[in-house]
């Protein structure tokens, strides 16, 4: 009896003997198609190519059935394994929802002492104490946080200018400590400060502490001055100066820094990364403005559209993928993030980039008037005079409280772009995220009309940049598959 069966056995003659998996596939122009399965992994392929895939016009040998096969596009009738392997995927994809609530962000103070025109927050000036957070509600905020389910959480101080109340995020941290022990909770501190008001006592803190430190900076001394301004006009050499000082005396790892780009920024990103790299900066995110508090007031986040800030991105990225052909490891962080989505099934800490919204479930905002938000967009919109997200109050509410409440439930059911209109056809959803905070307020609906979309505008623009790299020059796809490592 023969071990193996005959080579015919292996061969498909017709497509009576394929069938096609759930796929989703998207026009890149005249003859060029993306073809997608249920969790993202995706094919370019010509028109005739894509009708051969549908119709299952195959057969083994031809190069487009192994192809189709590998991607879990197609598999043999009857056979079970490839979506059983898909599901499998999904699972592990899906894995953040058994961490609830990880991140817990604690708005310690509306003061500031800059006055930056695209402020998110609408900060108040620096001498109105009455916006900063009582010891009181912090303590509330700090026993809700430690009731949610993680064992690891990251609570991170948030402002204004949070190092204006910085006896208070003292009281926090020391509280935390002195608490988690008997809880068996392990938890980071992030403080996201301008560093203007960086103290030797400061730093000392955060040393014996441990707390990481997040920036601002927005590029070279004149794009950030005036991006950033505040008296004396020094905003740019204190932040740097405040960026050698955290790194010598907490480590090269304590810091992080986020840029915003504003109309002032679009021709200018190389600049902008060069400035990131001459202070020893380990990445930069290309971030656009937000529609909340000043940016729109003084109308900042109406100066550009999304396909304006696409092509400002678009130049970056491959500014910055020629850095590391040169030897210089320098990551674009919202491209890695959205690396490790498309090229691994690793589940997302990242909220903005969850289905269902990382609203509530991935982070709780802590108001310094004691109001609890589902997220930190949610709690600008209300600055602004809109509560849609804004879930309850520390002097009434627990964990439990506000993690089942209607609202929450009814805003993260909502979100789920797996069967969301438009979104559910969509050959990118699975690497893409909800953002209802965004569309409720740019649409008046968190579902949002997608076409219409700024964000999912971004989204797609990014996305298919990323696979036509990865699908292009292989010194390219080198430099972006390290980034998702």
């Amino acid at each position: 009896m023969a071990r193996f069966l005959p080579e015919v056995a292996f061969s498909h003659s017709s497509a009576d003997d394929l069938q096609l998996l759930p796929l989703r596939f998207e026009r890149l122009g005249a003859d060029r198609y993306f073809l997608a399965n249920m969790v993202g992994d995706g094919l370019l392929l010509s028109s005739d190519e894509l009708n051969r895939v549908i119709s299952l016009e195959l057969a083994a040998g031809d190069g487009l059935y192994e192809r189709a096969f590998s991607k879990l596009l197609v598999s043999r009738k009857g056979q079970r394994s490839q979506l059983q392997l898909l599901a499998l995927r999904l699972r592990s994809r899906m894995a953040f929802l058994r961490e609830a609530t990880a991140l817990h962000l604690f708005v310690v103070t509306l003061r500031c002492e800059h006055s930056c025109p695209y402020c998110q927050v609408s900060r108040r000036s620096a001498d109105r104490e009455r916006y900063d957070m009582s010891e009181e509600t912090a303590m509330r905020a700090l026993d809700v946080a430690l009731s949610a389910p993680p064992q690891a959480i990251k609570i991170e101080f948030q402002g204004g200018e949070p190092l204006l109340n910085f006896e208070l995020i003292r009281a926090i941290v020391e509280e935390a400590e002195r608490r988690r022990g008997s809880l068996g909770k392990a938890i980071q501190f992030v403080i996201t400060t301008n560093l203007a008001l960086l103290t030797d006592d400061v730093l000392v803190f955060c040393r014996d502490h441990s707390i990481q430190i997040s920036t601002s900076l927005d590029g070279p001394a004149d794009l950030h001055n005036r991006n950033r301004p505040r008296p004396g006009g020094n905003s740019h050499a204190l932040a740097v100066a405040g960026i050698h000082r955290v790194r010598e005396a907490l480590g090269k790892d304590s810091l992080g820094a986020l840029m915003t780009t504003t109309e002032a920024s679009l021709d200018r990103v190389e600049d902008i990364v060069d400035e990131y790299v001459r202070l020893g900066l380990d990445g930069v995110f290309l971030r656009p403005l937000s529609p909340y508090g000043f940016a729109i007031k003084t109308k900042q986040f109406a100066k550009y559209d999304a396909n304006r800030w696409l092509r400002f991105y678009e130049r970056g990225l491959r500014y910055i993928i020629d850095l590391n052909k040169r030897g210089i490891h320098f990551p674009e962080f919202y491209s890695a993030l959205l690396l490790k989505r498309m090229l691994t099934d690793r589940p997302m800490g990242y909220v903005d980039l969850r289905s269902p919204a990382g609203i509530g479930l991935g982070a709780l905002v802590y108001n310094y008037d004691g109001k609890v938000f589902a997220s930190d967009e949610g709690r600008m919109l209300a600055e602004m005079g809109d509560r849609t997200f804004e879930l309850g109050d520390l002097a009434t509410d627990t964990y439990r409280s506000l993690i089942m409440s209607d609202k929450l439930v009814g805003l993260v059911s909502g979100s789920m772009t797996q069967c969301a209109p438009q979104c559910s056809t969509c050959a990118y959803e699975p690497h893409c995220g909800a953002d209802p905070v965004y569309h409720h307020a740019t649409q008046a609906d968190s579902l949002g009309i997608k076409p219409l979309s700024g964000f999912c505008t971004r989204q797609k623009g990014i996305m298919r940049l990323l696979f036509e790299l990865l699908e292009g020059s292989p010194e390219d796809a080198a430099v972006l598959r390290r980034w998702a490592a």
